[in-house]
């Protein structure tokens, strides 16, 4: 199977929308204990919640382009196994000394909180390999019919992460799928104007109480029973939600910058802010920050905030710190096995 190419043009586009989305991930977090009491917070935390993951899985799709299969694929496999198990660590000690979160499973098959990310990036790449004889069209079918009907198992969605990664899959099948250069071809100033149109009406619609939903259904990682809603039709309401989420999510790109800038190369770095500001928020909850909040103008501090440690923890010195966690080598697991099959070659060959 051979790679699919990245344009240069088009890695620029996707960087630059990588990281807007960092930032929306960084202030919906940051703002989530405040929207059961600031109308205005809840508000854009819904509106946030309509679009970034699922652009963040679409992007993620996007970059597996060049590195889903061979020598490549198996190194961010492993990459992935090897930063899930760190963080999951990390954050689990913190959690029991510390953090104490709420309906905390303390086990390595049940992710911690952001950590299905990894989890999830995890299976979509062996989904998508598994797939592969099917046409792109057929792939996207299977995926939405697995993400609707994986509501309806008996179980509690967090294990394995399999609820999200089913939900979210068939994002990462339209990102490994889509063309920059059909976007920039059908993206006029028009059709701009009016994405950006619609996501504004969309904050609006959400603001007056068009959206009156749990957050749950967003997130992806609940089953309809732990949702409430068992009925047999309930599927019906996740195919709306599709629906409802890339359009939300294709008004949202009207935003990204098409050229390259200083927030480009920042958008190469955005797993760090991923996997650190975690420690951050959890921090923060600890802390009397929210008891002080008492409007949505003072909230905004708090955003503001949110976006000043996005950009603090996408600089080159923070990587340069942290690299040896966030992005571990795995060359000597590649080595061992190469070692390991060798002998095993050669051990077969003197038999004979």
């Amino acid at each position: 199977m051979t790679n699919h190419s990245i344009s240069s043009r088009g890695e620029t586009f996707f960087l630059n929308l990588r990281f807007l989305l960092i930032v929306c991930v960084f202030i919906g977090n940051a703002i989530e204990p405040l929207i059961t009491r600031l109308h205005g917070m809840e508000a854009l935390y819904m509106w946030i919640f309509t679009f970034h993951m699922p652009l963040f899985v679409f992007v993620t799709g996007y970059f597996a382009k060049s590195n889903l299969f061979g020598g490549a694929g198996r190194k961010v496999l492993l990459q992935i196994a090897m930063q899930y198990m760190i963080f999951q660590t990390l954050y689990l000690a913190l959690d029991a000394l510390l953090f104490h979160v709420h309906n905390t499973h303390y086990s390595y098959f049940a992710p911690y909180l952001l950590l299905w990310f990894l989890a999830s990036h995890f299976c979509w790449r062996l989904l998508l390999i598994m797939l592969q004889k099917l046409t792109p069209l057929q792939q996207v079918i299977t995926a939405v019919l697995l993400g609707v009907l994986v509501g309806y198992l008996p179980v509690d969605g967090v294990w394995l992460s399999i609820s999200r990664t089913l939900v979210f899959f068939p994002f990462f099948i339209i990102g490994y799928h889509f063309s920059y250069a059909r976007l920039k071809l059908l993206f006029t100033h028009k059709v701009k104007i009016f994405a950006l149109s619609a996501s504004a009406l969309l904050f609006l619609w959400i603001a007056l109480g068009g959206l009156n939903i749990s957050p749950g259904w967003l997130y992806g990682n609940m089953t309809y029973g732990q949702l409430g809603q068992i009925a047999w039709y309930t599927g019906i309401f996740r195919m709306l939600l599709y629906i409802l989420q890339a359009l939300a999510a294709a008004s949202f790109l009207a935003f990204v910058p098409w050229r390259k800038s200083s927030i480009t190369d920042m958008g190469r770095r955005t797993l760090y802010v991923f996997l650190l500001h975690g420690f951050i928020v959890r921090l923060a909850a600890l802390s009397p920050i929210y008891s002080w909040i008492h409007s949505d103008v003072a909230s905004l501090v708090l955003v503001a905030a949110a976006v000043a440690l996005t950009l603090l923890l996408c600089q080159p010195f923070v990587r340069k710190l942290a690299a040896p966690l966030i992005e571990p080598s795995v060359q000597w697991i590649v080595d061992l096995e190469h070692r390991a099959t060798h002998s095993f070659g050669t051990s077969a060959a003197s038999k004979h």
